[in-house]
């Protein structure tokens, strides 16, 4: 039996922030992988055609450089050769009548814009970010410790102590609305409140869900003051450099190799069970979903009955597409701001997402979802050839059963089929060729991952859901993905349960294997 200190299950980013911090602190770390390749979500390929570098699944770190994992290891990263680059415009968008606006990573340009479209909308979104900025504190914190530790409660009673116990109270109250309740409690501009609107999405939330509205205004907040950083070179470039320092401390990786049982004695882990070889560990940390640690990897007497009843009752969410371009050159966005936007959201705002959203949960193709189109080139033209582009199309809207087309179009009988997603992805083509009429002319070559490709690329992803479960309101926090245990703890000692399946939730930002690391000594 080969022996380690800690064995990572799953290469995601939690898994590799985890391995690199406990690698540093003189642990020797083994990281095995299901899949040919580390890195879990963060994967760079030449998918669409040579010289063309796409990140395949998540495209952006705005997360990772403002967490914890990122502060504690950044100046080991850069020494191994990673590079963030980023733009003054994080985000734009475009609405069906062409109107279109942008955000910068610039208060007072945001003010000035914000009020030119709409009389006093720019006050308020300053208003709005400096009322966000004075909870800052206690949100941010929630959202990168564990909710139950002391430094959280004593965060909680500092602020309610600052505000008073009524003020705090309202506050919270505030925190737990929909975010369509704060776009339009602040601002008049439809083109203002469709820049956020598609936003939500992007938490695993819709606009008319509970607590939207402070996961909005971390979005919106965050997006202005970190914009969207991305590894110059490609995503990858971030696990290259997390393999390094794991590496260079004496911890391995292996590759295809999948972990078919966690190894228990006396209520205490002892290691990891794969098809050819068992693996000796004090600590075993499994990047998994809720279903895979307790219904597979777990010997069932270790599993409590309660616990049991909380995984069958954990929910996934809406799934995704993803579509991938190779361009001969840029998009002709009307708005030449557009142009150095890194995405760009085509909505027709709040009620075009809440119609999609719901589309989506009747179990329908939508029929005008909300399109994220990424533009990692405008950022990193060293991901393409000279005067070449790519494009990353993000469909967070698409339903994981799916039983019609809302805009009755498309014949959907037989699920998934290559049919039926060409038919919808033509349907996103035309509403991208309204907008940028050169699309087209510039396409060299295209690839589509379906929701049921996403799944098979990375089984976390189930049904194609790309945060690896809903994250309403019951699904956060201490709730996620129970409430029975704490601190990413299990039932099983020195078993520690990250990934975006466990607090904080989905995000390329690595806090649950942050805060793992934490707790091993």
């Amino acid at each position: 039996m080969k022996q380690f200190d800690t064995v990572v299950i799953g290469s995601g980013i939690n898994s590799l922030a985890a391995a690199a911090i406990l690698s540093k602190k003189g642990q020797r770390v083994l990281v095995l992988e299901k899949n040919d390749w580390i890195g879990g979500c963060i994967k760079t390929s030449e998918i669409t055609a040579p010289g063309f570098k796409t990140d395949v699944f998540s495209g952006w770190h705005p997360l990772f450089v403002t967490g914890p994992a990122y502060r504690e290891l950044k100046e080991d990263l850069e020494k191994n050769g990673l590079e963030y680059v980023n733009t003054e415009v994080p985000t734009g968008v475009i609405m069906p009548n062409n109107e279109s606006a942008v955000l910068y990573a610039d208060r007072q340009k945001n003010i000035q814009a914000f009020n030119q479209l709409a009389d006093g909308d720019g006050v308020r979104y300053q208003k709005l970010m400096e009322n966000f900025q004075e909870n800052s504190e206690l949100v941010f914190h929630l959202l990168t410790n564990e909710p139950t530790s002391w430094s959280s409660i004593s965060t909680i009673l500092k602020t309610s102590r600052k505000s008073g116990f009524k003020e705090f109270k309202k506050e919270i109250g505030l925190m737990l609305k929909s975010a369509d309740q704060l776009l339009n409690q602040y601002f008049e501009s439809d083109v203002i409140k469709a820049l956020f609107a598609p936003w939500i999405l992007h938490t695993g939330l819709g606009p008319n869900d509970a607590a939207g509205n402070i996961m909005m205004q971390v979005l919106v907040f965050s997006l202005e003051a970190a914009g969207m950083p991305i590894p110059k070179g490609g995503g990858d470039r971030l696990v290259k450099a997390l393999m390094d320092i794991v590496e260079q401390h004496g911890g391995e990786f292996t590759t295809n190799e999948a972990v078919e049982g966690i190894l228990v004695q006396n209520g205490i882990v002892q290691g990891v069970q794969t098809r050819g070889q068992k693996y000796s560990a004090k600590y075993v940390l499994a990047n998994v979903t809720p279903h895979q640690l307790y219904d597979k990897l777990l010997p069932e007497q270790f599993v409590p009955s309660s616990l049991k009843s909380d995984v069958k009752n954990y929910r996934y969410g809406n799934a995704a597409m993803q579509i991938h371009y190779a361009l001969d050159g840029p998009l002709e966005w009307a708005n030449p701001e557009l142009k150095k936007a890194a995405m760009i959201n085509l909505t027709s705002g709040i009620n075009g997402v809440s119609q999609s959203v719901n589309e989506v949960y009747n179990g329908l193709l939508p029929k005008e979802g909300t399109i994220a189109v990424g533009q990692h080139t405008a950022l990193d033209p060293t991901r393409a050839p000279e005067g070449k582009h790519t494009l990353w199309i993000q469909l967070l809207e698409m339903s994981r059963n799916l039983k019609g087309d809302a805009a009755g179009e498309i014949d959907t009988s037989q699920g998934y089929t290559k049919k039926v997603i060409d038919a919808y992805v033509d349907r996103i083509e035309r509403r991208i060729c309204n907008h940028a009429p050169n699309f087209k002319d510039v396409i060299l070559s295209r690839k589509i991952l379906s929701p049921l490709d996403l799944e098979a690329h990375n089984q976390n992803l189930v049904g194609g859901d790309p945060y690896s479960g809903a994250a309403s309101i019951d699904q956060l926090l201490l709730w996620r993905p129970s409430v029975k245990y704490k601190k990413h703890h299990t039932p099983v000692k020195n078993l520690f349960h990250i990934g975006a399946s466990t607090h904080p939730g989905p995000g390329l930002g690595g806090v649950s294997g942050y805060l793992a690391a934490q707790q091993i000594k």
